[in-house]
């Protein structure tokens, strides 16, 4: 019933996917909260630098993106970022492109639970001399995770599945494996189920666990 499925590397295409998703979720939690810092900082600048960088890049589709990362950053400018391997090149050009792109919507889903934390405790915080960064790490943060536990699993199963536009710069994950059986073995549905049900095995348990987890950290108000 599966033979179709033979001489294909179907589990190390999704391992790659797997890869994708966790090396660009640490890099655009931590770039997008650097971002949300910025959006509530007191220093006009980098305020208006986050509102810059999150509106723009939000309103260009990913495509695009991961497109210059590759013909704009590797090819024009010479960027290899520390390999000379071609593939090892697209993985990390394809892991800046979904970087670059995902911080922008963790930025809001945090910037969107500091908004819940309530005024008056940054206010106490300062009258006891914690500075912004202090206010920000101390109080303000720990509780903006927690609320944003929630739209932080959104946004992390939207880029396990968008992991599938790498393949438009030749990174082997599933989404390209897939194009390579459908083009070999003209058995549409059967190859389609197959990465269906690969994608919901790997966002379904995600989503479950995050939810359990944000109801349990939930911050009581």
């Amino acid at each position: 019933m599966f033979d179709f499925l033979e001489g294909y590397d179907v589990l190390g295409a999704f391992w790659t996917t797997v890869q994708l998703t966790l090396l660009a979720a640490v890099g655009s939690l931590i770039w997008g909260t650097l971002l949300a810092a910025m959006r509530v900082g007191p220093v006009p600048l980098m305020r208006g630098f986050g509102t810059f960088y999150v509106n723009t890049v939000r309103n260009i589709p990913l495509t695009v993106i991961i497109l210059f990362t590759s013909l704009g950053l590797h090819n024009t400018l010479g960027i290899d970022l520390g390999s000379s391997v071609i593939d090892t090149v697209n993985f990390r050009l394809a892991v800046l492109g979904l970087v670059a792109y995902t911080s922008a919507f963790v930025c809001e889903a945090l910037r969107s639970g500091i908004n819940t934390v309530p005024v008056g405790q940054a206010e106490a915080a300062r009258a006891i001399g914690l500075n912004f960064t202090q206010v920000l790490r101390l109080v303000v943060l720990p509780q903006a995770f927690r609320s944003s536990i929630g739209p932080l699993t959104n946004v992390l199963i939207a880029l396990t599945k968008n992991t599938t536009v790498a393949a438009a710069i030749g990174v082997a994950e599933a989404a390209t494996l897939m194009k390579e059986m459908v083009e070999n073995e003209a058995q549409l549905i059967p190859i389609s189920a197959v990465f269906a049900l690969g994608f919901v095995i790997l966002t379904l348990p995600t989503g479950l666990l995050l939810g359990w987890v944000g109801k349990k950290l939930a911050v009581k108000r």
